[in-house]
C-alpha cells in the first residue's frame, strides 16, 4: 500500500515539474534563434 503512495507522489511531482526547453516559445526561445542566426551568418563564405 505504501509503495503505492510513493509512486502516485512520484508521478505526481515528475508532471508538476517539468523543466524549460530551449524551444519552448518565449524569451529563451528567442535568445536561442538569435544564437543560432549569429553562428550560421558567420559560417558563410564566399
Amino acid at each position: 500500500m505504501t509503495n503505492a503512495r510513493f509512486i502516485k507522489s512520484v508521478t505526481d511531482t515528475a508532471q508538476q515539474d517539468t523543466p524549460q526547453l530551449p524551444w519552448a516559445r518565449g524569451a529563451r526561445r528567442a535568445v536561442y534563434i538569435a544564437k543560432r542566426k549569429a553562428a550560421s551568418e558567420q559560417r558563410k563564405s564566399a
